[in-house]
């Protein structure tokens, strides 16, 4: 009797505090995603000399990192400069997401936008849901066994909201923190985060997010899915090579620069300036949503992939923030939209696999991008999604967007990598004598 108790207690807190996490990070992530739509289409689009101020915007967010980004939390310094990365060691009870992350991401990914850096959204989207989830832990008092849970809840309820994918966002709030391990007994709270965060942001505040629609999915066949396997291939490969660049960007810059922030940003921002100006166009600044569409419906740049990734790493490489999964959707459907001269298969088919492989490469969560493909495109083509998250997965190897992933399983036999181990020491011990 005393343990059927206590399981509905805990299942009681855990249903309080979803829906806690959901109802507050969807207002903000609608917040997030009305102001940069804001600040994207209605300003910086129209004023095309506002990209010459994104050095200074740099410094700006070089300081503000530096003044009040850096907190002591326990005796441990835990630094929100490290975005993504923080949230993961937060889950793994290395680090404490201090609860001024939200403000300041959002803060930084504001001014990026609207001077012309390239980034996504998502980013702010996760750590705003991880501050309000360290907000309530301390609020509530939650046990630390359950903090990382709840740290997880907050990580699906921004994602969720941002994508309008709920099913999505509550497996890749498990899914993020490791490779090989899921913690299904966070199940419930980042199911409900999640849920609540997406039907606030759409339902209560009305926001619309944007569609990418298939077309046409070709029938079944065994010579389909070899070329479904060979493109996944390939889109793996271009996950890596923007993982690579961006990480290399970001070591360089701050060995050149002493870890200065606001330098980094501001030399990264001069950069940024020079290829707009190479380019003589914008198509690749801001988040690319336009483009990103267009490469469903009809022929793009044939290099717009390589331009994107390019921009992108240089912009968050050197210290600028937002979100990466826009980046890759965009460099993925893109490059999906070139190989359709090569090879004959309809295009918003090639523009989705891209989109769906690179992001399951880039981020290690192949069930959360199978799923993202799902409700993403309607449940169309669920077989070609499914095996290219599984290989694009494979084939990037011990990579990925956040060097501070843990390997709980290698992805092969093939690979001898220790057990616990994350990708930035795995990446570290290739590289040694």
């Amino acid at each position: 009797m005393t343990t059927c108790k206590n399981f509905f207690s805990i299942l009681g807190q855990w249903i309080l505090i979803g829906c806690i996490i959901g109802i507050v990070v969807g207002s903000t992530t609608h917040s997030l995603l009305e102001t940069n739509d804001f600040l994207g289409d209605n300003i910086r689009v129209k004023r095309d000399w506002l990209i010459f101020f994104l050095p200074l915007g740099g410094v700006i967010i070089g300081y503000i990192y530096t003044k009040f980004g850096k907190v002591f939390l326990n005796n441990t310094l835990n630094d929100t400069a490290k975005a993504n990365n923080l949230v993961i060691e937060s889950v793994h009870g290395k680090k404490e997401v201090p609860r001024r992350m939200g403000l300041i991401v959002y803060f930084g990914t504001f001014i990026t936008v609207l001077f012309g850096g390239s980034t996504g959204r998502e980013g702010a989207a996760v750590q705003m849901g991880a501050s309000v989830a360290e907000a309530l832990n301390k609020l509530f008092k939650i046990n630390i066994l359950d903090k990382s849970i709840l740290i997880m809840s907050g990580i699906s309820a921004g994602f969720g909201a941002a994508f309008g994918a709920p099913i999505t966002g509550a497996v890749f709030g498990m899914e993020m923190a490791a490779l090989g391990k899921l913690k299904l007994e966070a199940l419930v709270p980042c199911l409900l985060a999640s849920f609540v965060g997406h039907y606030t942001t759409a339902s209560v505040w009305g926001h619309k997010h944007e569609e990418f629609i298939v077309k046409d999915i070709p029938e079944v066949s065994i010579l389909l899915f070899l070329k479904v396997i060979l493109l996944s291939i390939i889109f793996s490969l271009i996950s890596v090579l923007y993982c690579q660049l961006r990480h290399g960007i970001q070591n360089y810059s701050e060995k050149l620069f002493k870890k200065n922030h606001m330098k980094r940003a501001f030399f990264g921002g001069m950069i940024i300036v020079a290829l707009t100006l190479i380019i003589g166009s914008q198509e690749y600044n801001g988040r690319g949503l336009e483009m990103l569409e267009q490469a469903f419906k009809e022929e793009v740049p044939p290099f717009a992939f390589l331009a994107k990734l390019i921009f992108t790493a240089v912009t968050l490489g050197s210290g600028f923030v937002g979100g990466e999964a826009i980046p890759l959707f965009f460099i993925g459907a893109t490059l999906g939209n070139t190989l359709h001269s090569f090879i004959d298969l309809p295009m918003s088919f090639l523009a989705a696999l891209g989109l769906i492989a690179t992001f399951s490469g880039g981020t290690n969560t192949p069930i959360a991008a199978f799923l993202l493909a799902m409700e993403m495109f309607g449940g169309k083509g669920l077989e070609y999604f499914f095996v290219a998250c599984l290989v694009s997965y494979l084939f990037s190897g011990h990579h990925g967007l956040w060097p501070s992933q843990k390997i709980y399983e290698p992805k092969s036999r093939l690979f001898n990598i220790p057990l616990g181990e994350t990708i930035e020491n795995v990446e570290k011990q290739k590289k040694s004598p």
